[in-house]
């Protein structure tokens, strides 16, 4: 367990002076001795990871079983044309290292399974959703709730990509917004929509690791790039969700057209509700 000081070193000081203002020492600090698990490091988790690595977080956990391949190039900020071939996990940790070196790096090239998801989950903090399909999603959403770590969810597809913090005991859970697993497919991608979910939740992450800021629990955050609009959706547990439960009134409403990436039904408070 890494122990919080008081003070920063000069290197410190000097490194996190822009940052320092919005959370003090105590919260650059709580940076430090954090330790995150970034699950996927492909569009969304390289840009998660840079921030996160950037902000001064402590240890980064980067869990991915594929190596780069040239399609990966147009989003996968942390992977040059030279990696092509390389664990994704040994070159992201490269690159990462370099960017910050007094922070820790753990590269883990395996599969995100039920074999392995409790052991990749032990020791972490808040884990990041940076994955590429529901099916490993709701694993590690089962995860965070059985262990009550903050996870941060992000998913994207073409021009369009959403982002939610999720707390177990406060917020729904995954399966609460997204009742069912999307067909498996290649979809379309391109790197401004990995770089504006990426960047949400890595602020997600900062602000629920520092206790700055208002975290988007209970809020799923829309982003529609075609018209360069965000929307925000209020979100609520589903009473009957079989992994975190919940008591209050909600009405299930289905996305359809409205947002590409889910698979099912969002639960969303009603409007004249006012919540």
């Amino acid at each position: 367990m890494v122990k919080e000081r008081e003070t920063l070193s000069e290197y410190e000081a000097g490194r996190y002076q822009r940052q320092l203002p919005l959370w003090g020492v105590e919260g650059q600090e709580h940076l430090r001795c954090a330790r995150v698990l970034v699950a996927g490091v492909g569009g969304l988790g390289t840009i998660v990871a840079a921030y996160l690595a950037s902000a001064g977080v402590g240890f980064l956990r980067l869990v991915d079983h594929d190596r780069v391949v040239i399609s990966n190039l147009n989003r996968q900020v942390l992977f040059q044309a030279t990696d092509i071939g390389r664990e994704k996990t040994a070159a992201a940790s490269e690159r990462l290292q370099s960017l910050n070196p007094s922070i820790r790096i753990e590269a883990i090239p395996r599969m995100l399974d039920k074999e392995t998801v409790d052991e990749l989950t032990q020791d972490i903090d808040l884990i990041v959703d940076a994955l590429d399909n529901f099916t490993t999603r709701f694993l590690i959403n089962r995860a965070a709730f059985t262990r009550r770590l903050p996870l941060i969810h992000g998913a994207v597809r073409g021009f369009f990509g959403q982002a939610s913090t999720l707390i177990p005991g406060l917020t729904a859970c995954l399966q609460c917004l997204i009742a069912h697993s999307p067909p498996p497919e290649v979809f379309p991608i391109i790197g401004g929509t990995c770089g504006v979910i990426g960047a949400v939740q890595a602020t997600e992450a900062v602000k629920v690791l520092t206790g700055k800021g208002k975290p988007l629990t209970n809020r799923l955050f829309s982003w529609d790039g075609q018209v360069g609009e965000g929307t925000i959706l209020i979100v609520e547990r589903n009473p009957h969700c079989v992994i975190c439960g919940g008591d209050s009134d909600k009405t299930v409403l289905p996305l359809g057209d409205r947002n590409p990436l889910a698979g099912g039904n969002i639960i969303l408070s009603e409007p004249h509700k006012g919540k």
